[in-house]
């Protein structure tokens, strides 16, 4: 019983096993089946959400990398990373192993980027960034363009997630709105890559370079400047700011350029060129001035000293050393203000005063002056005396001029003397005399004018205009237009109005008066006022003898020449019948005596009546020379023959020497002949018995000398000085004329005559006749030709020594 209980049991324990294991499975099933539904389901929206998933990320090129550990996969959006990873220069062998690389090449891009993604893989931290990766020629096909990626990552468990965005649609550094800005910038501005290269550029730079787009300037390996690409390359290698000058040639012009690299990170450099000419110009022109201005301050003779700001020596000119006697090597080492005021008081150079610190503290207080200060006087111990200026400098400081007013003092008291000299000169005067300054204004006057003008002293002011001095004038002369055109003459600039000028004006008491205006060398006029009434009536008695005197010359001229001619008539008759009579004569001695009396007589009035009219002739400028060339030989020999007969007759020899035969001469020859003819007759005259007559010649270039020398009774000393006047020799018979006559004969020929003798010893007479350096040329007439001959005489052997005579060929 009790193992069929027990069978039972396991029977019914077994039934109830199947059907419990039956329903439990049956109810699984239903369970893995709604289960399943549920999946499918769900499957069916997961697909449909990835699907629109992988096109949300193809519209926006995004792609998602997942980073665990040291693995790195491509979660979504291969396209995306492909673009990514050309833009970032890789080149694409294993599409397996583009995540690696990709998340290599964004860190490598930029120290913030490393830094980002180091600490959103080992710490979880979240990071954003935006890189710009240019699209490289040769990775591409295409022309290079830039694509800026978007790069956000985030941690979630373990696992980092990256995501990869391109910002927009593919473009270049000159999309943004920053990067049109620099487009349109005036200045060159441009980015370079790490290597050196230039991957963007604004048009000023491409203007600069003068080409008309980058890849040009690529392609010919173009630069703004090579110390700029070096600049470029410091900042990148320094990562940090570089700035450079440089003078450069752009556009055909020398331009100045402040050059600036800044990097913008570890892969790009941003630099820009700043034009700075006219701000260098501007320098440049300060510096020259600012040299301009100390040249022109150390040629002054001033002395000139500028204190800085720092009470401390600036500048100086060479005059303040020379005026203060310092050493320029210590000048050199820019003292104080006090301690340059300490070198003068050691060098006794300052004012004596007995309170020295309150006189320094007193000059210190300079330095907050507001504006130029009073001049002030500075009496030096070794006695000079010096103006002193301060000023404030612009730049900040004091400027302290010293100027030497010693000689200038010293001028003004002696011009002050002067002037007291010159007005007491003027007060002597009689004339009227006043001096107006430029302005029209009265300086100086003499008391003769006050007399001149019945002035009163007190009616005259210090200094009055002229108008006010014409209107005191004005009652001795009324024509207004007077005074105004003698004021223009005063006060205006024109050099023609103040030339000077000379007038007369008839004053109402009767008077006349001369004007006259001088112009000053200080720009001041004199006018000065003379009485001429007397003058003017003396003018008029001259006038009046003037020519009463003139009458009286013509009629002495018609007097000498009627006499003459009334004198000629007889006289022509006397001796014509004389040569009458002489020619009847037989052997009578004493009427033959008496007829060559006559004839004697005779011959001697004609020439007195000759002498006459020359003398006549030359007082009323009608004689002429007429100069030809002529021997001089055969003017002596017509000389000596006209006068043969006076030589025997006085017992006179008579001796030639000097100018040969040849010798020819340039002069008038009968006038010589008239020359020589009275001064050999008054040597015969004068000459001792027995001695002898010497003509002497002597031709030295341009001049020929006469001299007639003789032995005998000479000159007086009392005679000698009017020797050649007229009717000095009428003592001795005549009409005193011969040597005035021969005096005026030889002037005409541009000649002089001089004299030289000792009473009792005989006189010589020297004839300088100029001009003679012409004779024998072409351009004279020849004279007619003399030869000398010999005449034979009946008592020759009583006579041999006596002249040569000639006779007209």
């Amino acid at each position: 019983m009790a193992i069929a209980s027990i069978a039972y049991t396991a029977a019914a324990g077994g039934l109830a096993l199947a059907l419990s294991t039956t329903w439990l499975a049956l109810r699984n099933r239903l369970r893995f089946t709604k289960v399943r539904d549920e999946l499918s389901a769900d499957l069916t929206a997961k697909s449909g959400m990835l699907r629109e998933l992988d096109a949300a990320t193809t519209a926006f090129d995004e792609a998602f990398l997942a980073v665990e550990g040291d693995v790195v996969r491509l979660v979504w959006g291969e396209d995306t990373l492909r673009h990514c990873a050309e833009a970032l220069g890789l080149k694409i062998t294993d599409t397996s192993a583009i995540a690696p690389q990709v998340m290599q090449a964004l860190g490598d891009t930029s120290a913030e980027a490393a830094e980002g993604l180091k600490a959103l893989i080992s710490e979880g931290k979240a990071c954003r960034f935006e890189i710009f990766a240019e699209t490289p020629q040769a990775l591409s096909g295409n022309p290079p363009s830039g694509l800026t990626l978007i790069v956000e990552g985030k941690a979630s468990g373990a696992t980092a997630w990256i995501r990869l965005a391109i910002a927009g649609a593919k473009a270049s550094l000159s999309s943004g709105p920053f990067a049109q800005m620099a487009e349109r910038l005036p200045a060159p501005c441009w980015i370079c890559a790490r290597d050196g290269r230039i991957v963007w550029a604004n048009t000023a730079w491409l203007k600069a370079v003068e080409v008309t787009n980058l890849e040009e300037a690529i392609k010919k390996d173009l630069s703004f400047d090579r110390n700029a690409d070096s600049l470029v390359m410091e900042a990148m290698d320094q990562h940090m700011r570089r700035e450079g000058f440089r003078w450069l040639t752009v556009g055909g012009q020398r331009r100045a350029f402040q050059i600036i690299a800044e990097p913008l990170n570890d892969a790009y450099v941003c630099a820009y060129a700043v034009d700075v000419t006219e701000a260098e110009d501007s320098r440049e022109a300060l510096k020259r001035h600012a040299k301009a201005h100390d040249e022109t301050l150390d040629a002054l003779e001033d002395a000139v000293a500028i204190f800085g700001p720092e009470k401390q020596l600036m500048f100086h000119n060479r005059a303040f050393e020379t005026l203060w006697e310092l050493e320029p090597a210590w000048l050199a080492e820019r003292p104080t203000h006090g301690e340059w005021l300490d070198r003068l008081r050691q060098k006794r150079r300052l004012p004596e005063t007995s309170d020295y610190s309150g006189f320094k503290a007193r000059e210190s207080e300079a330095f907050s002056l507001t504006h130029t200060s009073d001049d002030e006087m500075w009496s030096l111990p070794d006695g000079r005396s010096l103006r002193v200026v301060r000023q404030p400098h612009p730049l900040g400081g004091l400027l302290i001029l010293f100027s030497d007013k010693t000689g200038e003092l010293k001028l003004k008291a002696q011009f002050n003397a002067l002037i007291q000299v010159q007005k007491s000169t003027l007060d002597q005067l009689n004339d009227a005399v006043s001096v107006y300054g430029s302005d029209g204004r009265l300086r100086l006057r003499n008391q003769a004018f006050d007399r001149f003008w019945n002035i009163q002293p007190d009616d005259v002011a210090a200094v009055m205009d002229f108008s006010q001095i014409a209107e005191l004038c004005l009652p001795l002369v009324h024509d207004r237009g007077f005074w105004t055109e003698l004021k223009a003459r005063v006060t205006d600039t024109d050099p023609l109005a103040r030339a000077p000028q000379l007038g007369e004006v008839k004053i109402s008491d009767g008077r006349l008066a001369q004007w006259r205006t001088q112009p000053l060398p200080d720009g001041a006029t004199l006018v000065a006022f003379s009485d001429i009434t007397a003058t003017r009536q003396l003018e008029k008695a001259i006038d009046a003898r003037d020519e009463a005197l003139n009458e009286s010359v013509r009629l002495k001229r018609d007097f000498v020449a009627n006499v003459s001619y009334e004198l000629r008539t007889p006289l022509t008759t006397i001796v014509g019948y004389a040569d009458l009579l002489q020619a009847q004569t037989n052997d009578n001695p004493k009427q033959k005596a008496y007829l060559d009396s006559i004839q004697s007589a005779a011959q001697e009035l004609a020439r007195s009546i000759d002498d006459v009219l020359d003398m006549a002739q030359i007082d009323a400028g009608e004689m002429s020379i007429h100069r030809a060339d002529v021997r001089l030989l055969d003017v002596v020999a017509e000389v000596g023959l006209r006068l043969s007969d006076t030589f025997k007759a006085r017992g006179v020899s008579f001796d030639y020497d000097g100018v040969v035969e040849t010798g020819l001469i340039r002069v008038d020859a009968k006038r010589l002949a008239q020359c020589l003819e009275h001064l050999l007759g008054n040597a015969i005259r004068n000459a001792s018995a027995g001695s002898a007559v010497k003509l002497h010649a002597q031709k030295d270039q341009d001049n020929l000398v006469l001299e007639v020398a003789y032995s005998g009774r000479g000159i007086p000393y009392h005679v000698q000085a009017h020797i050649f006047d007229r009717y000095i020799g009428r003592e001795r018979g005549g009409p005193g004329l011969g040597l005035a006559l021969v005096k005026a004969l030889v002037e005409l020929h541009d000649g002089w005559i001089t004299l030289e003798s000792e009473p009792n010893e005989g006189a010589s007479f020297k004839i300088h006749l100029p001009g003679q350096s012409e004779a024998g040329k072409d351009d004279a007439p020849a004279a007619p030709k003399l030869e000398l001959v010999e005449p034979t005489h009946a008592d020759d052997a009583d006579h041999s020594d006596d002249a040569s005579v000639v006779d007209v060929a």
